[in-house]
């Protein structure tokens, strides 16, 4: 940005968001520029069926991608983008911009810029990506917010010669090319650091720390080899179900997930099933085991780290033996993949949305135990090394949000005027 020179001499644009133009250019009105369809859904649409007429797209996370996923069709489109048209998302996430590879049927949450003029097509997306900030100042709706086609077409964008324009989309080209590249190198760097954070919780929690001791064949299919001082027992042997009641429902409200495992529903962004009444519901106690019975096939289970009530349906068990297991160490071994996919083998139901895993399957599931001294030294060779790859992981997330800013920037800078592309 720095190597840039600027234009010898500027006028006021005067539009508020855009600034100060080159002396040369022009400010116009998108209506002027392009044909504006508003997309409108067609009457009916078909699921993964590729013989019932066109793509039909509707804005939404993935649009913005180069080639947007075609997963639904339409015979009857009522609007219809073409190739090259430029695709722009009217409804939430507005700004959502693509340049159409083929002819689309679109739907409310779209709109399509289609160039009428001389206007170089690549410079006209360029100059869409500005729009983002100015139409979330009209955006209305209750269910949605929306962008009205009056707010599209009285768009003002700015118009330097035909010339200019293809040498400034040329070079956004060429740099925001080498910026998206910067930006997937680290995101699959990221990936990687991830996948190792796996990689290194599970060797540590399945086979220890010291990769010295002798190893013995576990017994458990499923599991393999296990430091030879281990212990191997059934589940029944280490826990019992606990199923006691609250008495008024006063105690905290937890949630058990497979991302977040024992969670106080406050923390959730969720309003759904809330009952005005928890008196009878289920207790649990600091380092109880809880499992969502309906969702443990998926790793839905996690160790309390607080007093709380949860659903009637979950299942708690406690530690026979006090300190039979640092929880944290509990709540990893039993969501490592291994576990979960015999919670897979061991749940009952006719198909996967109905399987449960009951507390007779849970504890007969054998489990190996590493000393409870073993246990925390795990505990703590996972924290220090997680906490190097998360500062890792951290830095290169920091650093694509600044490639992400730059190119904002970037293009923003050269769509209007403010420098001179070489």
């Amino acid at each position: 940005m720095k190597s840039l020179s600027r234009y010898s001499k500027y006028r006021d644009s005067g539009v508020e968001w855009i600034g100060e133009i080159p002396e040369h250019w022009e400010i116009e009105k998108l209506k002027y520029i392009s044909h504006i369809i508003m997309g409108q859904s067609p009457e009916q649409v078909y699921v993964n069926q590729k013989n019932k007429g066109i793509p039909f797209l509707q804005g939404n996370a993935e649009f913005s991608k180069i080639n947007p996923k075609e997963k639904n069709w339409c015979t009857a489109p009522k609007k219809i983008t073409l190739k090259n048209d430029i695709l722009y998302s009217v409804r939430a996430p507005i700004g959502a911009i693509n340049i159409s590879h083929k002819s689309f049927c679109i739907g409310r949450g779209l709109c399509g810029l289609r160039n009428k003029t001389q206007m170089y097509n690549k410079y006209l997306f360029y100059s869409a990506t500005l729009f983002k900030q100015e139409l979330n100042k009209y955006s209305t709706g209750s269910t949605f917010e929306a962008i009205s086609v009056i707010n599209i077409k009285n768009l003002k964008t700015v118009l330097p010669p035909k010339q200019e324009q293809i040498k400034i989309a040329n070079y956004l080209d060429q740099k925001t090319e080498q910026i998206d590249k910067a930006i997937s190198q680290k995101k699959e760097l990221i990936k990687l650091l991830k996948e190792r954070k796996e990689i290194l919780i599970k060797d540590a929690i399945t086979q220890g720390v010291d990769k010295t001791v002798s190893m013995m064949e576990s017994g458990i299919k499923w599991l393999g080899k296990v430091p030879k001082h281990w212990d191997i027992k059934k589940g029944k042997y280490l826990f019992k179900e606990i199923d006691e009641r609250s008495k008024d429902g006063k105690e905290e409200l937890l949630s058990v997930s497979h991302m977040t495992g024992v969670t106080p529903r406050s923390e959730k962004n969720v309003t759904m099933f809330m009952s005005e009444d928890y008196t009878g519901s289920k207790t649990c106690q600091k380092d109880d085991l809880v499992i969502n019975i309906m969702w443990a096939w998926m790793g839905a289970l996690g160790v309390s780290d607080r007093e709380g009530i949860v659903s009637s349906s979950y299942g708690i068990y406690r530690q026979r033996e006090p300190n039979t297991f640092n929880s944290s160490y509990l709540e990893y071994l039993l969501r490592t993949n291994d576990y979960i996919a015999e919670y897979n083998r061991r749940s009952t139901g006719l198909h996967v949305s109905r399987l449960r895993l009951y507390s007779d399957r849970f504890l007969d599931m054998k489990m190996a135990i590493p000393p409870i001294e073993e246990q925390n030294a795990i505990i703590n060779f996972i924290k220090e090394n997680n906490s190097k790859i998360d500062k890792a992981i951290n830095l290169q997330e920091e650093q694509i949000e600044r490639l992400k800013e730059l190119k904002e920037t970037l293009i923003d800078s050269c769509v209007t005027g403010k420098v001179k592309v070489p």
